[in-house]
């Protein structure tokens, strides 16, 4: 073997271990930048949202009740932005975010819980702005919805936290 054969023989094997390197590290930076928009909800009674994803940046705002939905625009290294219905941005911490409760918030003015899911029977109630309920499958505009174990449909339009985030 050459000299010159040796170095284009350890110029493949570098141009291959560095492929190898950043494929292998690409889909880790794209699930820290592009893991949203998604919906989640708050996974604790009280979370805090901070200026910026980390404990040293100063809180901005706390949240004392579970359940709430938020917007998950992305993650970074065990934080999420998110957004809530008031528009108001901020980090907070994964282990208080959950994708798995999909609530949604009566936004506007009260929303009518109907008996059937496409909007039609009687009213069953209404529900005041800023009532959080479990929210099921939305077909056709109208989402199951529960709230404190009592259950009906609600225009999608009414919840914040239903539909395509």
């Amino acid at each position: 073997m050459t000299i010159t054969s040796a170095l284009r023989i350890g110029r493949t094997m570098l141009a291959a271990a560095l492929a190898l390197s950043c494929a292998c590290g690409q889909p880790a930076r794209a699930a820290d930048d592009d893991s949203g928009p998604f919906w989640a909800s708050l996974r604790k009674d009280q979370a805090n949202m901070r200026v910026g994803p980390g404990r040293d940046y100063r809180i901005s705002w706390i949240y004392v009740r579970g359940g709430v939905p938020v917007k998950v625009l992305r993650a970074r290294e065990g934080w999420v932005l998110v957004e809530d219905q008031d528009g108001a941005r901020g980090w907070m911490l994964t282990q208080f975010v959950t994708r798995k409760v999909h609530t949604g918030v009566v936004k506007g003015g009260p929303a009518e819980i109907r008996e059937n899911k496409d909007g039609s029977g009687r009213l069953l109630w209404r529900a005041a702005p800023g009532v959080v309920g479990r929210l099921g499958d939305c077909v056709g505009g109208w989402c199951k919805v529960d709230i404190d174990g009592r259950q009906g449909f609600v225009s999608q339009t009414a919840m914040w936290g239903a539909g395509a985030p």
